[in-house]
């Protein structure tokens, strides 16, 4: 081995190191679209059966010991199922990640919750932010990470200005409750399931409201949130020159938010986004992001595609990390395009599973972990499990 090729060895095994990403309960459970769903066998329907495929996950790749948890799919009776996840963390060594509340499934969130010009409605959906804050308190979770439905599809039917301000003031009551060491993640998208106007519909809005609940709220990018042909990397630029990048959601789409595995459709998108990381903290920023997965395996099966796109996410967060950064700045520097963009090019084309495989294999993993799993019969055999439970609960029904 050269210098040269132990410098870049080196930068690999120190990428690979600093990887880690969470993974969503959601993303083992059923899931569908608007029209309906596909059940699968080996899907979990518990908070158990989804906390043990999450461990089979971290088994195999051993970059997810974080585990996403929506309120009130996961923990029903709010703060009282506290004690019981952290038996699970104990049982399964996966921890509780970021808190995910729900203010878009309950009837009464029709024209909006924390925008609803009801100010009952507003204030229940206030409370409902505030007990998942104390959630995340009691699990030890960090990031209590805010999605908003809220909009409306007909102009004219909403004072868009008002909400704006009934919004800035839940945040900032949300933020007041937060303790120390908690940050409250704020997301945004610019359509669905509002199709005229969505409360908060791009990172600026995001940005704003973040700024104004407080100095630990930040803006959450979800990959599948944006207009088709908006410049993503972009977007991450901006977000991290200013110091309000929180974290990430990622999937992959080709026409809106799909929720495809990651890399399935654009995987260059990805790493140039990753890139934008990596130049970032070469350049002395601090950086304090969440990477999280966001996806929903209507026709994948479940553990299998979860496995498929942490393994995505390892080579493509590598592959920009091998992108030689000075000489990418020289390059740019004398406007030398095409040599500047076949480096970058370069870097993403090149081969980077021989250091996975390394590292892997120095930490015990399997080189490869979605033959692993089916090498493992897990999937067979939770299917076998789960299915017959089902059948059984069918019956006796």
């Amino acid at each position: 081995m050269t210098l040269a090729d132990s410098a870049i060895y080196d930068r690999a095994i120190q990428a690979l190191d600093a990887f880690q990403i969470e993974i969503p309960s959601w993303g083992f459970a059923n899931t569908g679209t608007r029209f309906g769903k596909f059940a699968q066998a080996a899907a979990a329907s518990t908070i158990e059966e989804k906390f043990a495929d999450a461990a089979e996950v971290n088994n195999l790749t051993g970059v997810t010991p974080t585990l996403a948890l929506h309120v009130l799919w996961d923990l029903p009776n709010g703060l009282d199922d506290a004690p019981a996840v952290k038996e699970l963390e104990r049982r399964f060594g996966v921890r509780s990640g970021s808190i995910n509340p729900n203010l878009f499934q309950d009837q009464e969130y029709k024209y909006g919750s924390l925008c609803n010009p009801s100010a009952e409605i507003r204030g229940q959906a206030l409370q409902h932010m505030l007990d998942s804050i104390e959630i995340g308190k009691a699990l030890g979770a960090r990031d209590v990470s805010l999605w908003l439905a809220d909009g409306s599809n007909y102009p004219g039917t909403q004072s868009m200005r008002k909400r704006i301000g009934w919004l800035e003031d839940a945040l900032r009551l949300c933020h007041d409750r937060l303790a120390a060491e908690q940050r409250l993640l704020i997301e945004y998208k610019p359509f669905e399931p509002a199709f005229y106007h969505t409360d908060i519909a791009d990172w600026g809005m995001a940005a704003h409201f973040a700024r104004h609940a407080g100095a630990q709220a930040r803006v959450l990018v979800d990959t599948g949130h944006h207009y088709a042909a908006q410049n993503i990397e972009q977007v991450v630029a901006w977000l991290l020159h200013t110091g309000m990048l929180g974290g990430f959601h990622f999937n992959d789409r080709r026409y809106a938010d799909d929720d495809l595995t990651l890399g399935s459709i654009d995987p260059y998108q990805v790493f140039r986004i990753f890139h934008e990381l990596h130049s970032a903290a070469a350049e002395g920023l601090t950086l304090d992001v969440a990477y999280m997965i966001d996806q929903s395996h209507n026709l994948k099966g479940k553990i299998e595609a979860m496995v498929q796109t942490v393994a995505t996410a390892q080579e493509l967060y590598l592959k920009a990390a091998l992108i030689d950064g000075e000489e990418l700045a020289r390059l740019q520097q004398n406007c030398d395009l095409v040599a500047a963009e076949e480096l970058f090019r370069g870097a993403f084309w090149r081969d980077a599973r021989p250091f996975l495989h390394t590292w892997r294999q120095a930490r015990g993993l399997p080189v490869n972990p979605l033959e692993a799993l089916r090498a493992s019969g897990y999937v067979e055999r939770v299917a076998q499990e789960r299915g017959s439970r089902s059948a059984a609960v069918s019956s006796y029904a």
